[in-house]
């Protein structure tokens, strides 16, 4: 992974350009271009999206709606940590509200934002498949079930080793 932010315009360019020769062939490469681009930087820079509109004659309006449409796509670098806290039904009838309130403060940001020490990202998830041990987090992809907000600073603090 490259971190664009430091290493400027011209990776952002490679980067792309190499997405584009990998996949522009594809029928309907726009997604896969995207995931690739992430995939290398972490997010989809802004100065990615008129390099990918030009490549594949689209406006930076659909390329950008694209973007912004599907959330698992990040237009900011996520944390070291992602932490993922499951709002779907079976979560949700087992008081997930007071897990991810807990989380907010916990990090001091809300869903889809990073702690300013890049450490954290916090994202809500739709359905981990753990709905037999709500409320259910995920950190660094590892599942949590049965999950309390009163456990959740020892689960951070673990996951937050190096």
């Amino acid at each position: 992974m490259v971190d664009s932010a430091a290493s400027g315009d011209g990776v952002v360019e490679a980067v792309v350009a190499a997405a584009v020769a990998r996949y522009s062939s594809s029928e309907g490469p726009l997604l896969q271009i995207l995931h690739a681009v992430q995939d290398t930087l972490n997010h989809i820079p802004p100065a990615a999206v008129p390099l990918i509109a030009r490549s594949l004659n689209l406006s930076r309006a659909e390329v950008h709606g694209v973007v912004t449409f599907y959330h698992f796509f990040r237009q900011h670098p996520r944390g070291r940590h992602v932490v993922q806290v499951c709002q779907a039904e079976a979560c949700r009838s087992m008081h997930c509200e007071q897990l991810t309130e807990r989380a907010k403060t916990l990090l001091g940001i809300d869903f889809h934002q990073t702690t300013a020490d890049g450490r954290y990202t916090l994202e809500p998830v739709y359905c981990l498949g753990n709905c037999a041990c709500a409320p259910s987090v995920m950190i660094d992809g590892e599942l949590h079930g049965r999950v309390t907000p009163e456990h959740l600073p020892e689960l951070l603090s673990a996951e937050a080793l190096p």
